[in-house]
């Protein structure tokens, strides 16, 4: 690539509308331009990245025998509600209507095209294992698009569907996948942590998350240093090796609490710690209605409460079906007297002559126990905070923030039941198939190496990801022995597979030197009077030193600094 007949720009200033560090240097380096709100143009060199991504997954999928297909991005809406996606996404479905009035939506997901793929070959219990993937757009009306191309509404991924015969195939199936994941992502450049988390609407057995470690990312990763324990925070588990205090119980007390319908104003209102008041949180789950008990101090976990509910959806009651249920305005809910089933979190189950709502406007209940009213259960249902330790060793706990890259889910037989994905076993029995579905965002990959990888002057991509692994800078383009000792590596450069930028532009050498280390190209060679004496000047991106070499002997460094990675 000669950059003096090339499309290539850059940026000198930060960008005012990106609230990240990718997003912002994938700008200004002319990689990325935003066209609307999680909508991105890739420009060649944010391109050849994201091609460079690709490659990486291609070869590992190759390797674990997953065939590569491709399926539309428009779907016949009656395909699509004939799963259960439909009602799992929501509002976040790009929905629209053809010539002939047929209604289509641009796939947020793929499971039930692949699984009708699946079922032109699968007849028999002889016709698995087998895996099968495809790189292609999904969408996603995102309410909130943010942080650059880590949450998007238009975005390439990497998913692939395994199809077994059994449960003990699909765990073989999924720790092939597994591995084939760390391998990608070592590839890459990502420190990334594996994390238990929440199965979200796809409902599956096991969920795991690949989750590149940076200073944003939406994700919260509690991770115990000691013993390699990690889990989003969303479902972490919560120690609770305490034992119940032995007090005298004291007597269920009324008191009015005017216009206190928060637990900080209530805690300043009575002068008491808000973990000797539990809160009560009304939750429509599917289509019913609970009542979750926390300590004052935490909060509910959903992911967890679902889990435990066994339950597809989960969300707050609205403000109407509170004060139905409890005859109160929001803010004075509590367990007593509810005709709701109330869930307790196991720590509330330790406490005694605590605070709750009274289900009456403007009061409270103070010395309230477990005998005051009923429950259904007692569970982990609040979500881990820095006070917790390590539910493994009980060491302490750090926070981390992630972005997810990838994730892998033991889907079992829910889509293949509910498309009618069967085979016939050895005894001609019909069974269904056992599905596991694994992803990687191309975009966030590409997102969260900057985030990682990157100083004052721009990014420092990986070797095997990066645009071009070598830019030869020009220092003189009117000095004739200079353009032609650029024009020799150059090509000798190429012609050992060596994917080069040549900066032959009529522009000040700093000029040339900012952009190269902006745009994070891995090595640099500077060819200037030194020429004369047959010398070029070698400097690796992530290094502040250069070396000198000879011309002649510039291609074998280039291929030492590379094999050295």
């Amino acid at each position: 690539m000669r950059l003096s007949r090339s499309f290539f720009y850059t940026l000198r200033e930060n960008t005012k509308d990106e609230e990240s560090v990718s997003g912002n240097l994938l700008t200004r380096a002319g990689m990325i331009k935003r066209t609307s709100s999680g909508v991105y143009m890739y420009l060649p060199l944010g391109y050849k990245v994201l091609k460079n991504i690709e490659k990486i997954i291609r070869e590992e999928m190759e390797d674990a025998s997953c065939a590569e297909l491709m399926m539309p991005t428009l779907i016949n809406e009656e395909l699509f509600s004939s799963s259960l996606d439909k009602e799992d996404f929501g509002k976040n479905i790009f929905s629209l209507k053809d010539r002939f009035d047929k209604s289509y939506v641009l796939a947020p997901s793929h499971e039930e095209l692949f699984t009708l793929a699946a079922s032109m070959k699968i007849k028999s219990y002889k016709d698995m294992p087998f895996s099968i993937y495809q790189i292609q757009n999904k969408y996603r009306d995102e309410e909130r698009s943010r942080y650059g191309l880590i949450r998007i509404r238009e975005f390439l991924m990497k998913d692939a569907y395994s199809f077994d015969r059994d449960e003990k195939g699909l765990n073989t199936s999924y720790n092939v996948m597994y591995n084939a994941y760390k391998k990608i992502f070592a590839r890459l450049g990502i420190d990334y942590k594996i994390v238990k988390a929440s199965t979200g609407s796809m409902d599956a057995s096991l969920s795991e998350e690949f989750q590149a470690i940076t200073s944003i990312g939406e994700d919260t990763i509690a991770i115990c240093n000691e013993c390699g324990y990690a889990s989003n925070i969303e479902i972490a588990k919560c120690s609770c090796k305490k034992e119940k205090s032995i007090v005298d119980l004291k007597e269920r007390t009324l008191i009015k609490t005017p216009n206190i319908s928060t637990i900080d104003d209530l805690a300043s209102f009575l002068n008491v710690d808000k973990s000797s008041i539990v809160k009560t949180l009304i939750y429509k789950v599917d289509d019913k209605f609970y009542a979750a008990l926390v300590k004052g101090d935490n909060e509910v976990s959903e992911a967890k409460l679902k889990k435990e509910l066994n339950a597809s959806h989960i969300e707050l009651a609205n403000s109407d079906d509170v004060i139905r249920i409890t005859n109160a305005n929001v803010g004075f809910a509590g367990p007593i007297g509810l005709d709701i089933p109330v869930i307790l979190d196991n720590e509330v189950s330790l406490m005694t002559n605590f605070i709750v709502g009274a289900n009456k406007t403007d009061y409270h209940y103070e010395n309230v126990n477990l005998e005051d009213f009923n429950y259904i259960g007692v569970k982990d249902i609040r979500c881990i905070t820095l006070n917790d330790v390590c539910p493994n060793c009980d060491n302490k706990l750090e926070f981390k923030n992630g972005i997810e890259i990838a994730n892998t889910f033991k889907l079992d037989t829910k889509y293949s039941e509910k498309l009618g994905l069967n085979y016939l076993d050895k005894d001609n029995n019909v069974m269904p198939v056992w599905m596991g579905c694994y992803g990687i965002g191309i975009e966030r990959c590409m997102a969260a190496v900057v985030e990682q990888n990157n100083d004052e002057k721009g990014i420092i991509w990986p070797y095997e990801i990066a645009p071009f692994k070598v830019a030869i800078v020009v220092v003189n383009i009117e000095d004739e022995k200079q353009i032609d000792a650029a024009n020799y590596l150059y090509n000798e450069l190429r012609s050992n597979k060596i994917s080069t930028i040549l900066d032959d532009r009529d522009v000040r050498l700093g000029v040339k030197f900012n952009d190269m280390d902006l745009i994070g190209i891995p090595i640099r060679i500077t060819i200037g009077n030194k020429i004369n004496e047959g010398l070029v000047d070698v400097k690796e991106r992530k290094e502040e030193q250069s070396v000198e070499v000879s011309l002649y002997d510039a291609l074998n460094k280039i291929e030492d600094i590379i094999d050295g990675e």
